[in-house]
């Protein structure tokens, strides 16, 4: 009996991590499709909300396209090319991603003559320098994987712009096309930057259904659903892209290896990268010119419990999301069977707009044998958990898919069970790993807005929802002052985890 259950424990840590997804993610979305009543689908019958979610698809496609143009070029050269300080401008381009674009945009606005920012060229603005920043990231990281003697090869008979184009850059277009995915996928679940912009957008359309006024949860479970068909298509494209890819190729290489010599063309790859770092980071320059007009002396009258508000679920549900990327994780490196459904399942609830879970979760746990549950933070883990697993999950399977499966197959030969190989190797070997997908988790968690929004609990509102609703009455040096505190928690995680990732390295 007890052999027996040794060799079930893995396939029960895998039901165990995917019925955790299944629950927050999957019944939600299942919830939206069966609360959509049979006779109510009128809100599709006009060309109304199909010429809105055209619009709304358009100006994803347009941020993505920018958020192309901009990315891949920064993220081949500070990725491999000789650029002076490339890791300090690569670390200001990267900050705006871990912000809440909103936060973004009242710094854009903040500054002077902000009235071009209110137009659909004004919200393609500021998505861009929101977003891009994923695309520099997965391409830099690349093309520092690539085989060193492609490229060495290559400098035998060609300048360093033909190697780039011609080695580097097909080598990094399938993290280029990953990148473009979820810059589509992030901009069309985009909330507070039409909301802000007074641009019309499909997921407001949908947002505005659980409102006060024009409260129809069965229409906003209708208005839903072409968002869901939507998701289903980026997942194929998603599944297209990653097929036969091996997760191992994913990760960087051990070696150091040369910069790439950009020769007479240095100087000016070097002012364009950082004219993109110093434009990256304008709008926190206006949140902080704002501030300064005495934002900061009022800032205590109003920020109440929304750093702990923000700070507690996040930390409680990255956790939980790096116990579940560890099993997941793990699973998927080694190719164990059922481990690519509940990926699947995991990037679907990433790439569906954030207002269809959100219509989900409230649809299955706003109930009066559940409100111990919905009206606690516990509904605020409930929701990170149902986006978010996919991140953690990934990293960890980068991470583990680099390294030998040996130990763990001579342990299984000497009798020891899933959970102790678990305890005793695969955790020591990727504790950095570990660290970085809980830190990315906490961060995605900690800058969501358009998830939360629809069902944070009375009085726990996150800082994220507490700038969003100021923002309209509220003074405009206080709400500044309280976007630079979420800024400041933003840059004290990821300051936190580079320190701890730096003293595990050493």
């Amino acid at each position: 009996m007890g052999r027996a259950l040794k060799r079930a424990e893995e396939h029960l840590a895998l039901a165990g991590a995917g019925f955790v997804i299944c629950a927050t993610a999957l019944l939600p979305l299942v919830a939206v499709v069966a609360g959509a009543p049979l006779s109510g689908f009128a809100p599709l019958a006009s060309a109304s909300p199909w010429l809105l979610l055209l619009r709304s698809c358009a100006l994803a496609a347009a941020v993505t396209a920018c958020a192309l143009l901009l990315g891949v070029p920064l993220g081949m050269l500070l990725g491999r090319a000789n650029i002076p300080g490339k890791r300090a401008a690569l670390l200001l381009h990267a900050l705006p991603a871990f912000l809440p674009p909103f936060l973004l945009a009242l710094g854009w606005f903040y500054l002077p003559h902000p009235d071009a920012l209110f137009s659909s060229v004004g919200a393609i603005g500021v998505e861009t320098f929101a977003f891009a920043p994923i695309v520099t990231a997965l391409v830099a990281l690349a093309v520092q994987a690539i085989d060193p003697s492609m490229e060495e090869a290559g400098r035998l008979s060609a300048p360093p712009w033909k190697v780039a184009v011609r080695i580097v850059l097909p080598v990094a277009w399938p993290a280029a096309a990953l990148g473009a995915l979820l810059v589509f996928a992030l901009s069309l679940s985009e909330l507070g930057v039409p909301m802000f912009l007074r641009i019309r957008a499909y997921p407001a359309a949908v947002f505005s259904r659980l409102g006060a006024i024009d409260y129809s949860p069965g229409e906003a479970a209708v208005l839903a659903m072409p968002l869901i068909a939507v998701a289903l298509a980026l997942l194929a494209v998603e599944r297209s892209i990653g097929a036969g890819r091996s997760f191992a190729v994913l990760g960087l290489r051990s070696e150091e290896r040369a910069a790439l010599n950009l020769g007479r063309f240095r100087w000016t790859a070097t002012v364009i990268c950082w004219a993109a770092a110093v434009a990256s980071v304008l709008p926190i320059a206006g949140l902080a010119r704002m501030a300064l007009r005495g934002g900061f002396a009022q800032i205590g009258d109003w920020l109440g419990a929304g750093i702990g508000n923000s700070v507690v679920p996040a930390a409680l549900a990255a956790t939980l999301l790096t116990a579940v990327g560890l099993i997941l994780g793990r699973s998927m490196a080694r190719g164990r069977p059922g481990s690519g459904w509940f990926d699947a399942l995991a990037v679907f609830a990433f790439v569906t707009p954030a207002a269809v879970l959100g219509v989900g979760i409230i649809d299955v746990w706003n109930r009066p044998a559940t409100h111990a549950v919905y009206r606690t933070v516990a509904i605020l883990v409930i929701g990170f958990a149902a986006r978010y697993a996919v991140i953690p999950a990934r990293a960890i399977a980068v991470a583990i898919a680099q390294g030998s499966p040996h130990l763990e197959e001579a342990a299984a030969v000497q009798g020891a069970g899933f959970f102790l190989r678990l305890r005793r190797i695969v955790v020591p070997l990727h504790g950095r790993a570990l660290l970085g997908a809980w830190l990315l988790a906490f961060v995605f968690c900690l800058r969501d807005l358009e998830t939360v929004i629809l069902f944070y609990p009375p009085g726990s509102a996150p800082l994220t929802v507490r700038i969003l609703t100021l923002e309209a009455n509220g003074a405009p040096p206080v709400v500044a002052a309280l976007s630079l505190v979420q800024c400041g928690m933003v840059a004290a995680a990821i300051a936190a985890g580079a320190v701890a990732l730096a003293g595990a390295r050493r």
